[in-house]
């Protein structure tokens, strides 16, 4: 998958990771494309060692796999900023 299509879905997960989980978080809205970008990176890593598949396209599995990857690091976040 190139970078611009992991930016993309990086962005569409970390705006779905932010409306499952509201809440006032320092850093806006690039601190939420981030964490939706690594939290792609990490769903598909996650989701590869238990045997679900990777994030291999832009698809509703790779988004979920990517959405799910960034509510963890958010809740990461959240947890390690209080």
């Amino acid at each position: 998958m190139g970078i611009l299509t992991w930016i993309v879905l990086g962005l569409i997960a970390g705006v779905l990771a932010k409306f499952i989980m509201p809440g006032r978080d320092p850093g806006g809205i690039i601190v939420t494309i981030v964490l939706g970008i690594v939290g792609a990176v990490v769903g598909g890593f996650l989701s590869t060692l238990i045997g679900f598949g990777d994030v291999s396209g832009f698809d509703i599995r790779s988004i979920a796999i990517a959405v799910v990857g960034a509510i963890i690091l958010l809740a990461i976040y959240r947890a390690v900023r209080r």
